[in-house]
């Protein structure tokens, strides 16, 4: 088949509209480069695209690091795969060591229990293990949940300052959070830090509490963090002091399988501008 010459007005949509037609290109360049450095000609006709629609895809995926010029050569990946794949590698063996533990405390606890990661802001929920109670639980893996009503969210916040709570909870209210009075919140989080755990005192979702940990890298630092559900019937504030310590001993057996040798981190600083 001959290379295309049309430019980006004149080629035909596949379908998915301009804008994610144009992502597609891009993916595919960078799957091109997958097998080394090609210069622009021989990329453009690898795509079957014209030179100038090549060129306009690679100089918006170099300004994003995703692929780079090397002289001579042509185009080759960038630097910014190095550290997605980087990321990618440590959440994949996150999942992989914990999903024994989650799997042994869901069955211990009859709960469900998830596994998640702070991720722009947000508790990303990276695994989840349904308990043996008839109990619907909304949430999913790959949702994207508040830091601020969530159980795994405020976990994942315990080694960050007062300013990043604060922050995150006017963010969160704003953006139609669960309702809370800021002071007696920011003490309930001093408390939870003080504690090494964290509840969630059916903020996020009706009738539906759960206790928290955090867990931690060979650094010392907070990677992620896991949660035992349940309904409010089952979990009233006995039971859930209770259960603290059986989530904080499966959170800490994690991160010992992780490297970590029992030393915190030293505590976040805030970021300027942020």
């Amino acid at each position: 088949m001959m290379a295309s010459t049309l430019d980006d007005e004149t080629e035909a949509p596949s379908g998915g509209g301009a804008g994610s037609q144009t992502l597609m290109r891009g993916l595919n360049i960078i799957e091109a480069l997958a097998d080394g450095s090609l210069p622009l000609t021989d990329l453009a006709r690898r795509l079957e695209l014209s030179t100038s629609t090549t060129y306009r895809l690679a100089a918006a995926l170099i300004e994003r690091g995703y692929i780079a010029a090397a002289p001579r050569a042509g185009y080759r990946l960038g630097p910014k795969l190095i550290e997605l794949g980087y990321l990618a590698q440590e959440q994949n063996d996150l999942i992989q060591v914990a999903r024994p533990h989650l799997e042994r405390l869901a069955a211990a606890s009859e709960d469900t229990v998830h596994l998640g990661v702070l991720d722009d802001g947000m508790a990303l929920y990276l695994d989840k293990v349904p308990g043996r109670r008839r109990i619907t639980i909304s949430s999913r893996v790959g949702d994207r949940q508040p830091l601020t009503s969530t159980g795994l969210g405020k976990a994942l916040m315990l080694d960050h300052p007062t300013e990043y709570w604060e922050d995150r909870l006017r963010a969160d209210q704003s953006a139609g959070g669960f309702p809370v009075d800021a002071a007696s919140w920011l003490e309930r989080m001093r408390g939870y830090a003080a504690a090494g755990h964290a509840y969630d005192l059916e903020e996020n979702e009706d009738q539906i509490r759960c206790v928290s940990a955090p867990v931690r890298d060979a650094r010392g630092r907070v990677a992620g963090a896991i949660s035992v559900s349940s309904a409010a019937q089952y979990m009233n504030d006995d039971r859930m002091a209770a259960l603290a310590a059986d989530v904080r001993d499966t959170a800490r057996a994690i991160s010992v399988e992780l490297g970590w040798n029992g030393e915190t981190a030293p505590p976040r600083r805030k970021r300027k501008g942020r």
